[in-house]
């Protein structure tokens, strides 16, 4: 359950005042579909950004899914088979006991394109876990492994970025977090901004593109986040990306190819869990 909270609090954490994307609708539908990776955001808990979500994977016909809910090995059990069957597909990824949002939800993406290859790029637990019991740019590294440079998690942020990106955590947290975890929340997101790169381009070289990534808002944003990482890595590959607000939130902050709005979720009050006095 608490997963499941913070992760639709990161998706809705970063509200602008003003829209920062010039691009017209269009151009930015434009750039969508002619992209060899696609980033399509979203916030996790709004089922109007997977139905967009869904509408745009069936006209961008991908030859590859990755998705940030999955593990490498879960990603491996799906078949155009099982994506035919939900209640199969649900039960063979043990998706409603992962902690993320009804697989209901999830499922038309999977339909939308049966015959895609799907690719998971979930950070495992005890990788996150095993962040800041040192220096955290030596742990990011070798919690990443292998190509954790192509990336750039061998170098320290720009201090602006670093400030703005710890601001964002506590606000996705809200307000809720000691101070000394915020460098290590910042650096989570970025290990996993890396793996979600290293994944959507481990599908491009094997399979040539389209390649669709579904992901929280937080992670597609092309200035900082999972699509300026996979342009670092390897620039001669084009990327685009969606970013997906709520109406009334303010447009997702990042540089996006195309912004879309829908109505906000019914939900709680997500923050009220964190005002709960803890017990001892």
């Amino acid at each position: 359950m608490m997963r499941a909270l913070a992760l639709t609090l990161i998706s809705l954490a970063a509200p602008v005042a003003a829209q920062q994307n010039p691009v017209s609708p269009q151009d930015g539908t434009s750039a969508l579909m002619g992209a060899d990776v696609v980033f399509l955001g979203e916030t996790h808990d709004n089922p109007a950004h997977h139905a967009r979500q869904a509408e745009l994977v069936a006209q961008i016909k991908p030859v590859a899914l990755v998705f940030e809910m999955l593990s490498p090995e879960q990603a491996a059990v799906v078949t155009p088979e099982m994506v035919a069957d939900e209640t199969a597909l649900e039960a063979a990824l043990g998706w409603n006991g992962s902690g993320w949002p009804e697989f209901s939800m999830y499922f038309p993406i999977f339909a939308a394109a049966p015959e895609a290859k799907v690719y998971g790029a979930e950070v495992p637990r005890e990788q996150t876990k095993a962040l800041g019991e040192g220096d955290l740019k030596s742990d990011l590294t070798r919690v990443f492994g292998p190509g954790a440079g192509f990336y750039g998690l061998d170098e320290p942020l720009d201090p602006a970025e670093d400030a703005a990106r710890q601001q964002l955590q506590m606000a996705a947290h809200c307000d809720a977090l000691p101070l000394e975890m915020l460098p290590v929340m910042v650096s989570i997101q970025r290990l996993r901004d890396a793996r979600l790169a290293e994944t959507a381009l481990e599908a491009y070289a094997n399979l040539g593109g389209p390649v669709v990534v579904i992901t929280g808002n937080g992670h597609a944003r092309k200035d900082w986040g999972a699509p300026a990482l996979l342009t670092r890595a390897a620039g001669e590959v084009s990327v685009a990306a969606l970013g997906q607000g709520e109406t009334g939130q303010g447009a997702p902050e990042g540089g996006f190819d195309l912004v879309e709005e829908s109505a906000p979720a019914e939900r709680d009050d997500p923050c009220e869990d964190f005002r709960m006095p803890q017990s001892n």
